[in-house]
């Protein structure tokens, strides 16, 4: 908002200046003079007048894209939220068949191992 202020006070004084320094150093009549500064004045508060209707369309449009924003990060937020859960879903089953897999595994070489001994055993 500084900027936009910034702006206006810059237009507003350059304004104010030009006008001046126009009737100071000018060598028209006082009729013709009065006339510019008429038409100037109207100039610069259509300029007011724009840069005002352009920072309220700014506003505008930036709080309707933060909506937007919000409702599609939302959404977002909800699909991967559905993904995750789909994809345990899918990989619980095999999580259950790999654990029994590495049971089987490890009761085989509980087996293995205990034939090795019994045979140390038997060839002392």
């Amino acid at each position: 908002m500084s900027k936009g202020k910034s702006i206006l006070l810059g237009l507003v004084f350059g304004g104010v200046i030009g006008a001046s320094t126009t009737l100071l150093t000018t060598p028209s009549s006082g009729q013709d003079i009065r006339r510019r500064a008429r038409d100037q004045s109207v100039k610069l508060k259509q300029t007011i007048e724009e840069l005002s209707n352009e920072g309220l369309d700014l506003k505008n449009q930036l709080t309707k894209t933060t909506k937007e924003g919000a409702v599609l990060l939302k959404e977002l937020s909800h699909d991967v939220k559905e993904s995750i859960e789909n994809w345990k879903k899918t990989i619980e089953p095999h999580q259950e068949n790999i654990q029994e897999h590495l049971k089987n595994v490890e009761d085989s070489l509980k087996e293995l191992e205990e034939k090795m001994n019994d045979s140390k055993k038997e060839n002392e």
